[in-house]
Parts: structure tokens; C-alpha cells; sequence
């Protein structure tokens, strides 16, 4: 997994997953995504950021996911 445009670094953002040169969070992105914000409204708020850096912090939360351990519950309810 090559995210570079996405930073990691203790001393930005207390290491949250920040676009590269700047301290927006994926974070952020993610969020304002999810609250139906288009690319050109993110833009808007944030002109540092490009069609790509959104896409980049798409990529890195979908791939960050990917490697998460999934836990099978048994059900013992019956």
C-alpha cells in the first residue's frame, strides 16, 4: 500500500493521517463525504486540497480497513 500523499507523523495532528503538507485529516474528508459534501464543496472550504488528495484519503481509510482483524461471534442465544 503506497499512500503518498497521505502523512503520518506524530508531530502533525498528534499523528493522525493528515494530505501531505497540510493538517487536514482523511479524518475530515471522510466525514464531510459522508455528510454528502461533493469534491468541488470540500474544495471550496479547503483550496490546498485536490480531486486527488480526496480520492488518496478514500484509498488510505479503505485500505487502513482492510487490514482490520474481523471477529466471528458464535450465537448462543437459540
Amino acid at each position: 500500500m503506497n499512500h503518498a500523499q497521505v502523512d503520518v507523523n506524530p508531530r502533525i495532528m498528534f499523528g493522525k493521517p493528515v494530505i501531505k503538507g497540510t493538517r487536514i485529516t482523511v479524518e475530515l474528508i471522510l466525514r464531510k463525504l459522508s455528510e454528502g459534501m461533493t469534491d468541488e464543496q470540500i474544495i471550496k472550504h479547503h483550496p490546498q486540497l485536490t480531486v486527488e488528495n480526496i480520492r488518496a484519503a478514500a484509498a488510505f481509510a479503505a485500505d487502513h480497513l482492510a487490514g482490520e482483524e474481523i471477529v466471528v461471534a458464535s450465537d448462543d442465544s437459540r
